[in-house]
């Protein structure tokens, strides 16, 4: 970007989880921006806040749920297409249907080199040795509802699971918890 953010910074301890395969990372701080979609005639400003993150990845940037919401903005993933309100009417922001195949290409490509650390691999040979041995496992027993219908109202008991009294359940109104 060609931005010295490093003394924008401000610490952050939120680790990111899906992003980096197997592990998780934590950013190194958080940097608030301004961020503008649009063009000189019509456009939306408005400050996001970014995780600043230091390992690579295919994305200069992810915009999540926080900032299209401050934004308003409606994405529709189909078309790569994303509306929000400008300052002179609806700003509509297309994606590249070949950049986007080609960015997930190389994201696809650098998640196979990166290297699952051996703590993770120890968790999965457990419980692959766990699933072997089934005894170890504790049986649990599904408890007992215990809504209850109060009074005379009209209620229907619909079985659950066909020749399993047990397996009921109760529709009806003025049920109450017990």
């Amino acid at each position: 970007m060609g931005l010295n953010y490093m003394s924008l910074l401000t610490p952050s301890k939120a680790p990111f989880y899906g992003i980096v395969p197997g592990n998780s990372s934590t950013p190194i701080g958080s940097v608030t921006l301004p961020f503008t979609f649009g063009t000189e005639q019509n456009f939306r400003t408005e400050y996001i806040k970014f995780e600043v993150a230091d390992f690579e990845s295919s994305y200069h940037a992810i915009l999540g749920r926080p900032a299209l919401a401050k934004f308003m903005a409606v994405p529709h993933y189909v078309y790569l297409l994303l509306k929000m309100p400008g300052n002179t009417g609806v700003l509509s922001l297309r994606g590249d249907l070949l950049k986007s195949f080609e960015y997930d290409k190389e994201a696809i490509d650098h998640a196979a080199t990166i290297r699952v650390p051996s703590s993770v691999s120890e968790i999965l040979a457990a419980a692959k040795e766990l699933s072997l041995n089934k005894d170890s496992m504790p049986s649990k027993k599904p408890s007992q509802s215990s809504v209850k219908p109060t009074g005379d109202v009209g209620t229907k008991t619909i079985q659950l699971q066909e020749g399993d009294d047990s397996k009921t359940a109760i529709i009806g109104a003025g049920l109450a918890h017990k």
